[in-house]
C-alpha cells in the first residue's frame, strides 16, 4: 500500500496466499509463491504463520518477466492462483482501489499469470485484480467506484469474486474439502481461528503488511476484525460438511 507509513504490502492477499498454501500441502501438492520484491517479506512471514515451508519467487517492478516464465515452466507448474493481485488496467497500469497506479511497487504479474501452459484460477474483491478481465466488459465500470480506471483487464480461466478476497481463499479451501471428502476435516482445519491468527499476526509484526483500507498494522483484514471473518469462515465450514453429508 504507498499510502502506508511506511509503504507496505496489505493483509488481504498474503494471509489467503498462506491458508492456501496450508492446505496445498497437507494434500501432498508442491506449491511455490510469486510476488513482488516489496511483497516478499510479507508473504514469506504469512507462510511462516501459517507453519508452511514454500519457496517464494520475487520480481523487481521492472525486471524481464521471460525468467520467471521459463523457470515456473521449468518447475512443472500446472495451476496458478492470483489472489488480491492488482493487475493490469485498460492503459497497461497497475491501479489500486483507489485509482492509484503502483506500478512503481508491482511487477506486471499479469503476463506470467496469463504465459502458460497451467490453468488459471483468480480470486478478487474490486476489480482491479488479475482475473476480473474474465467479467463482462464494462461491468466493473458501472459496478464500482473508479471502475473504468481501476479495472483490470487480464482474464482468469476460473474467477472467483468475493465480498473480501480473503474469504475466497476460504471458498476454495471449501471446494477442495468438498471434491476430497477423505481429506475434508484435514482442509477444514486450515480455517481453524488460531492457524488464521497466527499467520495474520506474524504477517503484521514479520511482514510488515498494514490492512488495505485503515492502513494500519493491526489484526484485520479490509477494516474488518478477525471476529467478523470467523463468522464467515464458520459458515463455509458448515456449509461445507451439509454438501459433504448431503
Amino acid at each position: 500500500m504507498p499510502r502506508a507509513d511506511p509503504a507496505a504490502a496489505e493483509t488481504d492477499g498474503p494471509a489467503g496466499a498462506a491458508l492456501l498454501a496450508l492446505a496445498f500441502s497437507r494434500m501432498g501438492m508442491r506449491c511455490r509463491v510469486l510476488t513482488d520484491t516489496a511483497c516478499r517479506s510479507a508473504c514469506e512471514a504469512a507462510l511462516s504463520g501459517a507453519g508452511v515451508d514454500v519457496p517464494v519467487d520475487a520480481i523487481e517492478p521492472d525486471a524481464d518477466l521471460a525468467p520467471a516464465i521459463e523457470a515456473w515452466r521449468a518447475h512443472g507448474i500446472d495451476w496458478m492462483i492470483a489472489i488480491e493481485r492488482c493487475g493490469l488496467s485498460a492503459d497497461g497500469r497497475p491501479r489500486n482501489m483507489r485509482g492509484e497506479d503502483v506500478g512503481a511497487f508491482a511487477a506486471p504479474l499479469d503476463h506470467v499469470f496469463t504465459a502458460g501452459p497451467w490453468r488459471t484460477i483468480a480470486i478478487g474483491d474490486g476489480g482491479n485484480e488479475v482475473g476480473m478481465g474474465a467479467l463482462p466488459a464494462g461491468l466493473i465500470a458501472r459496478e464500482i467506484p473508479r471502475g473504468a480506471t481501476i479495472a483490470c483487464v487480464t482474464p482468469a480461466e476460473f474467477l472467483v469474486t468475493a465480498g473480501v478476497s480473503h474469504w475466497g481463499a476460504y471458498g476454495l479451501i471449501a471446494g477442495l474439502a468438498v471434491c476430497e471428502p477423505a481429506s475434508r476435516e484435514m482442509l477444514l482445519e486450515c480455517l481453524d481461528p488460531e492457524v488464521e491468527e497466527n499467520i495474520l499476526r506474524t504477517l503484521i509484526e514479520h511482514g510488515p503488511a498494514v490492512d488495505g483500507v485503515t492502513l494500519r498494522r493491526e489484526l484485520t483484514i479490509d477494516g474488518l476484525d478477525m471476529s467478523e471473518h470467523g463468522t464467515i469462515r464458520e459458515w463455509v465450514a458448515e456449509v461445507t460438511r451439509d454438501v459433504s453429508q448431503g
